[in-house]
């Protein structure tokens, strides 16, 4: 699939054109269709694309390489 390749600010580009359009209202019943159904594939692509990055941030390397994961001291 072609939309993998958008980083998350280009999904994010193309999702806000997609709801603009909804909005209006005016857009035939066929193309709203498929204007969601982009949006829907576009959604799912930011909130992936963000949870590998949450992933990412919550862990950390140790000074001998082992990966741990990272948490926030609270009593700061």
């Amino acid at each position: 699939m072609a939309e993998e390749k958008l980083t998350f600010e280009q999904a994010m580009e193309k999702l806000e054109t997609i709801v603009e359009k909804l909005e209006e209202g005016d857009v035939p019943l066929e193309e709203a269709i498929s204007y969601y159904k982009q949006g829907v594939e576009l959604s799912k692509l930011c909130h992936d694309k963000l949870k590998s990055v949450e992933t990412q941030l919550t862990q950390v390397l140790t000074e001998d390489g082992q990966v741990a994961s990272f948490s926030v001291n609270e009593e700061e």
